[in-house]
């Protein structure tokens, strides 16, 4: 059977516990048609980009001066869209100073939330919400917004100064499963509640735990099939049957992570597909000290094989 909602679930189970509470906040996000659109501004103009994607340069005509982010898609991808602040991204991005033209950097980031850009550098936060994977995005923003002070003292990069920005984004993540739910039947086991974010919570029956290890997929993706378990990125929600006590959350952390072979439910995440939720118990060995322990393992995507050294 499906895993029951949450209302259900808690006044159909005489004795239960939720643990990592959908009730929690949602994840800030935009609405799912988040709308794309370009800046009205001619400053863009000044900016020439080049290169193959994921491997963007520049020519900027000096000066270029912006008080606000500004951006535009040379390229628009077809891939997943940026909607949530929670989602992660990965990106290759060419940053030059606006008031001489003069390249900065150019550097293959690795995957992290959009909600850390906007805390670190939100002017790249901006240009990157509501885009889609595979875009190239092309923008001028303050340098205060594009990056930290103790970069810009070193540059020699004043107060009022803008750079321009190439970026290219070449991964984006989904912030949860979004595949379809699937029928399971087995009895006594725990069920998954979400919040509005996809975040999920463990309503876990009073009774012991299953004696033998069970796999379940809660929700089937339609993503591409993982074959490499190190590179599929995932959130984890793990909770101990008995004490109800969160050993780990992903979600909590505010970070994904990739899966390792050390992980109880990697042969599980081994061939399912992105987009899917699995849920794994773990009866764990009372001999060794192991206690048994419930995984909800959400895959958001497949990381790309690791980029070569950036270039200065």
């Amino acid at each position: 059977m499906l895993r029951i909602p949450a209302a259900l679930a808690v006044l159909g189970l005489t004795a239960v516990t939720l643990v990592a509470c959908s009730s929690a906040p949602a994840s800030s996000s935009a609405s799912s048609s988040c709308e794309r659109v370009d800046s009205d501004t001619t400053v863009l103009d000044l900016i020439e980009t080049d290169g193959e994607f994921g491997k963007p340069s520049m020519t900027v005509q000096p000066p270029l001066y912006v008080d606000e982010t500004v951006h535009a898609d040379e390229k628009v991808g077809t891939g997943t869209r940026v909607t949530s602040e929670q989602q992660d991204v990965a990106f290759t991005v060419t940053v030059a100073r606006g008031a001489t033209g003069e390249t900065i950097t150019t550097e293959t980031l690795a995957p992290q939330t959009i909600a850390k850009w906007r805390n670190n550098l939100p002017g790249f936060a901006d240009m990157m919400m509501c885009a889609t994977e595979g875009s190239r995005i092309v923008g001028a923003v303050p340098a205060s917004t594009g990056m930290s002070p103790n970069q810009a003292q070193n540059l020699g990069i004043g107060d009022g100064e803008a750079l321009a920005v190439t970026l290219d984004l070449t991964k984006v993540y989904l912030p949860a499963a979004d595949g379809a739910p699937q029928y399971n039947d087995r009895r006594g086991m725990p069920s998954v509640v979400l919040a509005p974010g996809g975040r999920p919570g463990l309503v876990i029956p009073s009774g012991s735990a299953p004696d033998q290890r069970v796999v379940e997929t809660l929700k089937k993706g339609d993503g591409a099939v993982v074959d490499d378990i190190a590179a599929a990125r995932v959130h984890v929600l793990a909770v101990e049957w008995d004490s109800k006590t969160v050993t780990e959350s992903t979600w909590e952390d505010g970070a994904s992570r990739t899966v390792t072979s050390g992980d109880v439910f990697a042969d599980a995440v081994q061939g399912a597909t992105v987009g899917s939720q699995l849920m794994v118990v773990d009866p764990g060995a009372a001999a060794d000290g192991q206690r048994a322990t419930v995984y909800v393992v959400d895959i958001l995507g497949i990381d790309d094989p690791a980029p070569a050294a950036a270039t200065r």
